[in-house]
């Protein structure tokens, strides 16, 4: 059974599957980690869901305030040895669910031309891509997508 909690950037857990984020985007990104580093900071992510099974961390996903209409998806990670078991999906239906108790009804995302899966998993949830928007604007290796809850 898999369970969530609602927390903050500053939660260990949290802090633990970043690092293991922030190690595969080094090796997927190579020479452009630098580049996409620079915008997931933990700053601004008020609104972070972890999620268990059977009582073991097994990904998160946060939500960053982009304006006073959207939130980014931002953090999203499921450890290796559990993707494939729909956690991902259930994680963002759980942000999704927390934007709109917030009263936000749109979702914004950027990912990297060689995260496959996670583009897969966008497309699944019905998120639509879109032009790249702020600081991914003209970026040849980033995508952006949107979906309206």
């Amino acid at each position: 059974m898999i369970q969530f909690i609602r927390t903050t950037a500053t939660h260990p857990d949290f802090i633990k599957l970043v690092q293991l984020l922030d190690a595969d985007l080094k090796t997927r990104d190579g020479e452009d980690h630098d580049f996409y580093h620079q915008f997931n900071g933990m700053e601004g992510l008020d609104h972070v869901v972890l999620s268990y099974m059977d009582n073991k961390l097994v990904g998160c996903g946060a939500l960053k305030r982009y304006d006073e209409q959207a939130f980014e998806v931002k953090r999203m990670y499921v450890l290796e040895s559990f993707r494939g078991k729909g956690i991902a999906s259930q994680l963002l239906k759980q942000l999704e669910e927390w934007s709109k108790e917030l009263d936000i009804y749109t979702c914004l995302l950027e990912t990297g031309v060689n995260q496959p899966e996670a583009i897969g998993l966008y497309r699944k949830n019905k998120y639509v891509q879109i032009s790249n928007y702020g600081q991914y604007a003209g970026v040849k290796t980033s995508l952006c997508f949107r979906k309206n809850l």
